[in-house]
């Protein structure tokens, strides 16, 4: 009854592993990606340490001491804010590929099987317009759930990445209140 035969098999088989290929280098450039930012972070804090060392040890009173801890908070935060937004950044942009690369097999899928469906039921056997509609129905009620399930899916993607900008926005503008009145109390 179903007209999917070896040749339509081979080639689905073979769009399955170009696109396990294409998540595979999709995976490791944003690995990549993460390898150099650890690096250039890495390298740009043992550079800062030794310089920030020399200046601790060039303070000659306790009141100097101070002063140059207090002047290395602010642009340590600033950089672990940044390192933080670079890499959410690196997460957001490797994972909407992914679920780019993903959209595009599960709607090709699903017109593989609403095609599949349809050829099925034009072949019906006659009488069965009954089964037929009803197969018909539950097939549209079935797309219709998985586009709502996929809305939602991303509706709540959203609503998480804006909760992790304004948190973060909220924290960064919090230690630099406090970075403020720590420097205005010295």
């Amino acid at each position: 009854m179903t007209n999917f035969n070896a040749d339509q098999f081979v080639s689905a088989q073979k769009a399955n592993l170009e696109a396990a290929a294409g998540l595979s280098q999709t995976a490791f450039a944003g690995f990549e990606r993460l390898v150099e930012l650890n690096m250039a972070a890495g390298k740009a804090a043992v550079g800062e340490s030794f310089s920030n060392v020399q200046g601790l040890l060039s303070a000659k009173t306790p009141q100097d001491l101070l002063a140059a801890q207090a002047a290395l908070v602010q642009p340590a935060f600033e950089k672990s804010v940044s390192y933080g937004r670079h890499l959410y950044d690196i997460a957001s942009s490797t994972g909407a590929e992914f679920t780019k690369a993903v959209e595009e097999k599960v709607a090709e899928s699903q017109a593989a099987v609403k095609n599949l469906v349809e050829t099925n039921l034009k072949n019906a056997p006659a009488g069965s317009d009954a089964a037929v509609a009803a197969i018909k129905t539950a097939f549209e009620a079935s797309q219709t759930a998985a586009e709502t399930l996929k809305k939602v899916a991303k509706q709540a993607a959203d609503t998480a990445e804006a909760n992790f900008k304004a948190a973060s926005a909220q924290a960064e503008t919090a230690v630099k209140s406090t970075i403020a009145k720590a420097k205005a109390k010295a």
